[in-house]
């Protein structure tokens, strides 16, 4: 059965605090680390920013599979069901996350049709979606979760009116993507444009002639020098410093060949990332490809298996240690490995070791090209998981989220 157990308590920035806190809190890194877990205590992320698709090629995910993911905006807990596996138990320390997920959940299992979880989840601007809740969805929600989701603004809306307009504005992550659009613009170029263009020529040459020039600018290279100019993408002090590895040393020459690849590395009409970044929406079913949980042939499998899922507000490690050995076939850690310190890693890896079965698979990415374990995570442990290196640069070079510098795949050896 889905948990909607009403366990959930909003705790504001504690949870994720814990998880940041790396410097003494009056320090410059202090503050700022404090800075992104007040920030990050709220919605950050509407969709997932991982591309399931490649999640579920690398895992190889089938109907036997006990997975344990971190839910984030949920896009690839309802993804991972289209496999059918035995379970998905996704976990966050972000209760805005938890909410968002338990309403996906109970919106895929109580709304009457595809069509209408299209409406809700996949178009913009249908002012009836927050009646669609209330007769729907609401009645199957936890307390907690109904009230994160109907509590007024200071204007007098209830949070679920977003639904009406267009909930991937939102969040963190939509109001970074809308300061890039406003920074285009303030020099005369329309993201939005990109999508005007019929062939992946097309995309380069708006590309190279429209947005690389951007990144030149001096506003631009000076905004993102500030590590807080990328908290809108959810990313901490820890991981900024290790993403600015990847470039000349300039952050704008990293968020440059990100979003070099998120514009010209894959055709438009199969890549909603890009969709979502430049238009700001999901494409309609006859536009492009959408993401697994919003395609209608996919809606009967989805449906059946809603009741696989369960979400858990918690922490990764805390939730590994209460699970038996040998129970998890798979495990999804996103980048939340980007923010540890190596006694974290290690932790979360004597868990993940003990509680993995046998053939278990770990995937996850990182800000920066390589793997983040090695030199890190004591040899006792990694000498019991095979690192798949070529598997993993193809895996990452087929990702359309396009922001991450490495995709890694390690695969339990036998005993």
């Amino acid at each position: 059965m889905t948990d909607i157990s009403g366990e959930l308590v909003f705790r504001r920035g504690k949870e994720v605090g814990k998880a940041v806190y790396q410097n003494r809190p009056l320090s410059k890194a202090g503050i700022s680390e404090r800075l992104f877990a007040l920030l990050f205590s709220g919605l950050v992320y509407p969709q997932i920013w991982e591309d399931p698709d490649i999640d579920m090629e690398a895992m190889a995910l089938g109907s036997s599979h006990r997975v344990v993911t971190i839910a984030s905006g949920g896009c690839n807990v309802l993804a991972y069901l289209t496999r059918s596996p035995a379970s998905v138990e996704a976990v966050d320390l972000n209760a805005a996350h938890i909410a968002l997920n338990r309403m996906k959940l109970a919106a895929m299992r109580h709304l009457p049709s595809q069509a209408d979880v299209f409406r809700f989840f996949g178009s913009v601007g249908n002012a009836h979606n927050a009646a669609a809740y209330d007769r729907f969805v609401a009645p199957h929600l936890d307390p907690v979760s109904r009230h994160y989701w109907e509590r007024k603004s200071w204007r007098g809306r209830r949070r679920i009116e977003i639904f009406n307009r267009n909930f991937y504005q939102t969040g963190l992550l939509g109001l970074f993507i809308a300061a890039g659009h406003r920074t285009a613009k303030l020099h005369g170029v329309d993201p939005a444009e990109l999508l005007r263009a019929g062939t992946m020529e097309e995309q380069r040459r708006f590309f190279d002639e429209k947005l690389a020039p951007v990144f030149d600018r001096r506003l631009l290279r000076w905004a993102t020098a500030r590590k807080s100019s990328l908290f809108g993408l959810g990313i901490p002090p820890a991981q900024y410093d290790s993403l600015i590895t990847s470039g000349d040393g300039t952050m704008a020459s990293v968020l440059r060949a990100r979003l070099e690849k998120l514009a010209c590395g894959f055709p438009l009409k199969d890549n909603y990332f890009a969709w979502q970044a430049f238009a700001r929406r999901y494409p309609e079913p006859d536009e492009a490809a959408l993401p697994a949980y919003l395609e209608k042939r996919n809606y009967p499998t989805l449906k059946a298996n809603v009741g696989r899922a369960s979400i858990h507000h918690a922490n990764m490690i805390d939730f590994l240690a209460a699970k038996d050995a040998g129970t998890v076939d798979r495990f999804v850690l996103l980048d939340a490995q980007d923010w540890m310190t190596d006694a974290q890693l290690n932790a979360l890896w004597t868990e993940i070791t003990r509680t993995a079965a046998a053939g278990a698979r770990v995937i996850f990415r990182t800000a920066a090209e390589p793997s983040l374990l090695p030199g890190r995570v004591s040899a006792s442990l990694l000498d019991q998981w095979s690192y798949e290196e070529d598997a993993s640069l193809d895996f990452s070079a087929r990702d359309r989220s396009a922001i991450y510098g490495g995709f890694h795949l390690y695969v339990k050896r036998a005993a």
